[in-house]
Order: structure tokens, then C-alpha cells, then sequence
């Protein structure tokens, strides 16, 4: 009998793990922890979540499960005690433009409630009256989008010609159109005179106008509608175009921008439902304020019969503002949120549910957060663990670590040097386990003594977008400078949108995926697959097309994917490893042919650090060699992208540019997802960058890389409408005595 306080886990041989048997405690927060690619989502996720999850969907019947995420079983001998497991990802929300916080977070529909009930003038007879994505409440131009395509008239019209030579540049009006015939007729206008002498009645007969006119087209008399230019082409191209293809999209963005909509001014919602008030406020004027100011708003809404609404809206705003967001607000766009805020989002969301004895799984939950912000993730995760649950987390921030009930340390190294458990306990113990977790623990790196000299800057203009308060960003050519500041401060505003657009030569390395498919993997990805094709082509004189899965090297049977999918009619499609190339993806004719007694498969499978052993060719080693500098060593030849983390994706982007002279890089927390013992190899490959002449602006959380900088500039001096101001700019051992600033504190 097993001991069902303990998640049991009997020989997990997934991906790297060594056979592992471990003991996980229920109903309390465990912490994984270990360098990238140890195992430990080998551990969380592909074992006790991909298990979990299968169990769960053969409750169901096989026709539902066609309609449920697939599930496979994991490499593991037993697996006893689990219970549903809920994965809060750092996946962002996304969603379409009609997506908000306010909708995300269910605290939209409560606002239309008290609305329809309390506004006056009482308009609609329901809550989705107060919907802009309701036909009743959204504004009727953009449809609640807030937004419209706005015709850039220096695109549809050049001005030194007439109508009758051509001035007309919009889709329709070629010569001899009928569209143009149109306008010939119509007769408000001079059709001789060139467009830039036009009359302000012209130009809007023009643009604007409609009649009935009779048009000669093509041998014969016909009456029709007259329609002014632009009139026309929101008709025929917006308006009727409701789901745009992206080719069509890139003909309209030709001619029109999408700008803030002229009938609601951005607010998504018709003039009926803008002109009902509460207490002088209409729904927009309340959901468009920063959350701590809406919570401090609604305290005037007394009235006893909304009580219960008003406070149910108060503590659901006051849990959002618990973990860190009180700089955002419910009309805020779902998919402009980072991934640290949409998990934070997810997170409050599963807190205010009722469910007990569940497996909440995070990923590093502490991605995006100041030192100064970890305390409220922190309160979080207890939260969900004392409502009754089991919290598991991969996490690398020491502040995390160090509340956890349980430590599971993985170790000792990444990949085949991995997947054994080092150590499990509480925190105490682990600073004295004497791994390379706790021994990390213990020791911080220390301020950069020796800063280099800063004399030439790079400047933007001057901005206020968003919160950024008429500020420029100047940035020391030549140096290591770090962006600081809390969440929402304004840091990726004037970095991203405003420097980097202003310098379009500079590299930017984000944690967005790298657009692979399934059929992408690192040597592809770097090109060293290029090489060693040729090398197998020569060493067997062949063509080198028989060494990629994606040419005539592809297994016939499951056309070079390596697995091959059974519709099992109303049971779920499931896939299985091809049984003819046993998922190597190559035909198996091809692997008669061998480079140093290994055959392409073999060499597929190869981590990035034997390859380096294995291969002679100073060009291929050269490209491995730059994915074993940024720690991904334990990354197979053959991998696919599709498989890595988005710490794993920016380093491998870091792996591709290391090579490159004189440029700008702005690196967006380039620490996700590093063991504390990789943060210094980190640091290193920055210097190295910096060393080679080249400018690295990283925008960053981690203490010891703001140490580490040789230019500091903090941002705040909080988040939203607080923030937005440059607080310091200069060597890092000056920030410490600056009393305005949060990050100083951490520093």
C-alpha cells in the first residue's frame, strides 16, 4: 500500500531522468529546482501532468475525447496518488482585440450588471446592452473594436493629377474601369483639373459623396449609385470583408491605418450606453481607470441596493491588484499582456474557485516580476496551497525557493549529465546539501567594480506613449547597460516601441518562439545541418538531399515526421512511431550510409556537446560551439523547436548573433529560465558581446546582472500612472543612495 499523503512516483525514465523514484508531498508547495534541461519538467510536466491529464480524459467517453487536449502516457513504471492537475503556463492569454481584462477576468459582466440596473438614463433591457461585443452596446463604425481602418489619403490620391489622367490610386479605378466611369460621370467635380485645386465641395463630393447618376460602361446605358472614394472602399473592402484574409489585410494597410475610431473615440461602445452614468461615471470611465484608482473610485458608489455588486467587483479588482497589476485596467487588451501577467491573470482566476485536492502545476511564475513584487507571488502560491491544493513549481528565484514546504533539487548538470534527483527537503537544509543549487544559494555576485567609460550616447526622441512621461532613453554606446524598474513601470515601452523603432538595425532578442514547426531543430537552425548533409554526401558520394527528412531523405511512410496518425474513427486520432523508420524520420535505405561509423539518425541524436566531439569540420564545430557558449549543450542535433522553452529560444537567437560586430542588442530579460549558477555564464556571453564592440541594452529583474552592468538606468519610480519617469542613469554603485528608487532596495 502506498502512503496517499505522497504523490508517488516508481523508475521515471522520461526524456533524461535516470530512473527516478520520488515522494512528493500533497496538499503542500513543492519547488523544483536545478539548471536548465536537469529534468525537471521532465518531472512536473511531462510525467505527473501528462499522466494526470490522460487519466482525467479516460473518465470520458471516446467521442468526447476527440474534443480533448491528447495526452501520452509517460515513460514511467507507476505513478500513485494523483489528482486533476491544473497548469497555469506562462503561455500569454492572446485572444482577439475583443478580449480584455475585464472580459478575462470576469469582472466585465459584473460592471454591465450594476449598469443595466443603476444607469441613467436607463437604456437596454439587459446586461449585454453595456457589451461592446453586443450589437445593442457596441459602437456601430468599428463594431467595439475601438478601433478603424482611417484611408491615408496620400496613398489613394496623387494630387498633381486629374481624375481623368489617374489621380484616383485605390484598388478599382484603373483606366477604362468602371468604378472610374463612375466618377467621371458624377459631376461635382472638375474632372480636368489636377486633385492638389480641388475646393474643399470637390474634394468632398470627392471622397464623400452619393447620388444617382446614368454611366455608359461597355456598349451599354445603365443607372447606378454613385459613392464617393472612400465611402467606397470601407463598402467594399471593411465593411464586407468581415474575416480578412492576411493577403487582403496587407491591400488595405496599402491605403489605410488602423487609428482610434472616430465615432466612439476608443471607448467601443454606441453613444445610448456612453450617455447612462452612476455617480456622473459611465461604464468606460470606470473600466478605462488603473485598478487602484478603481478601487479607490468605488467606494463612492453608497447606495445600498448595489452593495452586493460593488462588493463583490472590490474584491475581485483588490485580488488583481494583490499580485502586482495595479497598474493595469480592465480595458486593457489581453493580447498586450506579458506571459508573467497572463499567468499572475490565470492564477487569480483558479483563486477564487472552490475546488480542493487539485495539482496546480507553474512555471516560473516569478518571469517579469521586481525583487520587490516576488513577496505577492509568494502570498498567491500559499493562498492556493491552504485552499486545500497540491502547488508544484519549477522556479529558479531564490525569494520562491525559499518558502517552499518541499525542495526536489535535479541535477547534477543539464541533459545526459542530468535527470537525478540531488536532493529533497526544506530549504535549510538545502544551503547545507552541498549541490550546486545550494552552494549557489549562498553566494551573490559583486557590484562591477571596474564599469566601463561612458562618452558617446544613443538617444531616442523624447515620448509619452502609454505612461512614459515626455522621456528619452540614452543609451552608452559601447557598454553593458541595464533597464530596471518595477512591472509596468514603462521600461518595454521605451525600450521596444520607442528605441528599438527608432533604431530599426538593432537586434532584439525576446523569448518569442522562433516560428518553428515540428520539422525545425538546432543544427537546421544554425545552419550547421547544411554542412553536415554535404559531409555525408561527400564521405559516400551521393547527393546530400538523401540527408534531410524534408527531401528525398524522408521516410515514405510517415513523410520524414516520424510518427504516422491512426483515425480510430470515433475514438481519438492517436500517434504512433512510424514503423517503418521507428521515428527517425529518414528512409531506412538512407542509413546504409555512414560518416565515422554513424549513420544520419545516429548523428540526429548526438547532444550538441558530443557533436562538437564527433565532428571534425572546423565549419560545424565553429556553429555548435556558439549553442554550447549560451549553456544548451544538452539540446540534441535532431530536436525540435517547437520543444524549447522561451529562456531556451532567446538563447539559442543570443547562439546565432554571437559572432556579429558594432551592432545594438537589446536583450528582454535574457535570465528566464537560468539556474542561479547559469546566470554568471550569462553575464559572461553579454561581456563578450560588449568586448567584440557592440552596444547590449538588457531589460532585467536579476540583481546579480544589474550588478553586473557597467550603465544602470531605473524607470519608475512604481508601475502605470506612477511610473513612466527615468529615476537614475549612471555607473550601478551610484543607484544605491537613490531614495526614489524601488530597485535601489534590492540592489
Amino acid at each position: 500500500m502506498t502512503d496517499t499523503q505522497f504523490i508517488e512516483i516508481v523508475n521515471d525514465r522520461e526524456n533524461n531522468l535516470k530512473n527516478i523514484s520520488l515522494k512528493i508531498p500533497k496538499n503542500k508547495l513543492t519547488v523544483f529546482t536545478g539548471v536548465s534541461g536537469s529534468g525537471k519538467s521532465s518531472i512536473v510536466f511531462d510525467t505527473i501532468a501528462q499522466e494526470a491529464g490522460r487519466q482525467l480524459n479516460s473518465t470520458y467517453n471516446s467521442f468526447t475525447r476527440l474534443y480533448l487536449p491528447k495526452y501520452k502516457r509517460p515513460d514511467v513504471d507507476e505513478i500513485h496518488n494523483l489528482s486533476t492537475a491544473i497548469i497555469i503556463d506562462q503561455k500569454p492569454l492572446g485572444g482577439n482585440a475583443r478580449s480584455t481584462l475585464g472580459t478575462i477576468s470576469d469582472i466585465s459582466p459584473l460592471f454591465r450588471i450594476l449598469f443595466s440596473r443603476f444607469g441613467r438614463p436607463k437604456y437596454g433591457n439587459a446586461s449585454n446592452s453595456f457589451s461592446f461585443n453586443d450589437p445593442e452596446g457596441m459602437c456601430p463604425q468599428c463594431e467595439g473594436i475601438g478601433r478603424s481602418y482611417v484611408v491615408k489619403l496620400d496613398a489613394a490620391l496623387d494630387y498633381e493629377k486629374s481624375i481623368k489622367d489617374g489621380a484616383v490610386l485605390l484598388p478599382g479605378y484603373s483606366n477604362n474601369s468602371f468604378y472610374l466611369n463612375t466618377l467621371l460621370k458624377f459631376g461635382s467635380f472638375d474632372n480636368d483639373k489636377p486633385v492638389k485645386d480641388f475646393t474643399d465641395d470637390e474634394m468632398e463630393s470627392l471622397l464623400y459623396g452619393e447620388g444617382k447618376i446614368t454611366v455608359d460602361y461597355k456598349g451599354s446605358s445603365m443607372q447606378t449609385n454613385y459613392e464617393g472614394i472612400i465611402k467606397k472602399f470601407y463598402r467594399t473592402n471593411i465593411q464586407e470583408n468581415k474575416t480578412m484574409s492576411d493577403g487582403a489585410r496587407k491591400k488595405i494597410e496599402k491605403f489605410a491605418k488602423m487609428s482610434t475610431c472616430t465615432m466612439c473615440r476608443g471607448t467601443r461602445f454606441n453613444s445610448n450606453v456612453l450617455e447612462s452614468r452612476i455617480n456622473g461615471y459611465n461604464i468606460f470611465d470606470l473600466t478605462n481607470m488603473q485598478l487602484d484608482v478603481l478601487l479607490k473610485t468605488l467606494d463612492e458608489f453608497t447606495d445600498e441596493r448595489m452593495s452586493s455588486l460593488i462588493s463583490n467587483l472590490k474584491e475581485r479588482i483588490d485580488s488583481l491588484i494583490n499580485i502586482g497589476l495595479d497598474y493595469l485596467s480592465l480595458t486593457r487588451e489581453t493580447s498586450t499582456l506579458s506571459g508573467g501577467e497572463s499567468q499572475r491573470v490565470k492564477t487569480v482566476k483558479y483563486l477564487s474557485n472552490s475546488l480542493t485536492d487539485l495539482i496546480y502545476i507553474l512555471d516560473e511564475p516569478s518571469t517579469g516580476l521586481h525583487p520587490r513584487d516576488v513577496h505577492r507571488l509568494n502570498e498567491l502560491l500559499l493562498k492556493l496551497r491552504n485552499n486545500g491544493n497540491t502547488v508544484l513549481v519549477v522556479e529558479h528565484d531564490p525569494d520562491v525557493i525559499k518558502i517552499a514546504d518541499f525542495i526536489v533539487d535535479v541535477g547534477p548538470r543539464a541533459g545526459i549529465h542530468g535527470g537525478q534527483i540531488q536532493f529533497t527537503g526544506n530549504y535549510e537544509d538545502l544551503l547545507k546539501s552541498k549541490t550546486l543549487t545550494g552552494e549557489c544559494l549562498l553566494n551573490e555576485l559583486p557590484m562591477n567594480k571596474k564599469p566601463r567609460a561612458a562618452d558617446k550616447f544613443i538617444s531616442s526622441s523624447k515620448s509619452s506613449l502609454h505612461n512614459l512621461k515626455n522621456i528619452q532613453l540614452n543609451i552608452p554606446t559601447g557598454l553593458f547597460t541595464v533597464i530596471t524598474g518595477v512591472a509596468g513601470s514603462g521600461k518595454s515601452t521605451l525600450v521596444e516601441q520607442v528605441f528599438a523603432k527608432e533604431n530599426p538595425d538593432a537586434i532584439v532578442i525576446d523569448q518569442s518562439p522562433l516560428h518553428a514547426n515540428s520539422r525545425s531543430n538546432s543544427a537546421t537552425y544554425t545552419g550547421a545541418m547544411n554542412d553536415i548533409r554535404k559531409l555525408f554526401a561527400l564521405e559516400n558520394n551521393v547527393e546530400d538531399s538523401l540527408f534531410s527528412y524534408n527531401s528525398k531523405g524522408a521516410c515514405p511512410n510517415c513523410n520524414g515526421k516520424g510518427v504516422i496518425e491512426l483515425n480510430m474513427s470515433f475514438m481519438d486520432n492517436s500517434e504512433i512511431e512510424c514503423p517503418v523508420c521507428l521515428g527517425g524520420r529518414f528512409d531506412p535505405e538512407v542509413l546504409q550510409f555512414k560518416y565515422k561509423n554513424k549513420n544520419i539518425v545516429e548523428v540526429m541524436d548526438l547532444t550538441i556537446e558530443e557533436a562538437v566531439e564527433f565532428f571534425d569540420d572546423v565549419k560545424i564545430k565553429s556553429k555548435l560551439k556558439k549553442i554550447q557558449n549560451v549553456g544548451l549543450d544538452y539540446l540534441t542535433l535532431g530536436q525540435s523547436l517547437s520543444t524549447i522553452s522561451g529562456g531556451e529560444s532567446q538563447r539559442l537567437k543570443i547562439a546565432k548573433e554571437l559572432s556579429k560586430k558594432g551592432n545594438i542588442f537589446i536583450l528582454d530579460e535574457p535570465t528566464t529560465g537560468l539556474h542561479v549558477s547559469d546566470t554568471e555564464n550569462m553575464i559572461r556571453i553579454i561581456n563578450d558581446l560588449v568586448t567584440k564592440g557592440n552596444t547590449v541594452v538588457v531589460i532585467e529583474h536579476n540583481v546579480d546582472v544589474m550588478r553586473s552592468a557597467d550603465w544602470i538606468i531605473d524607470i519608475g519610480p512604481d508601475g502605470g500612472s506612477r511610473g513612466g519617469e527615468i529615476i537614475y542613469q549612471g555607473p550601478v554603485n551610484g543607484l544605491i543612495t537613490n531614495k526614489r528608487s524601488v530597485t535601489a532596495k534590492y540592489i
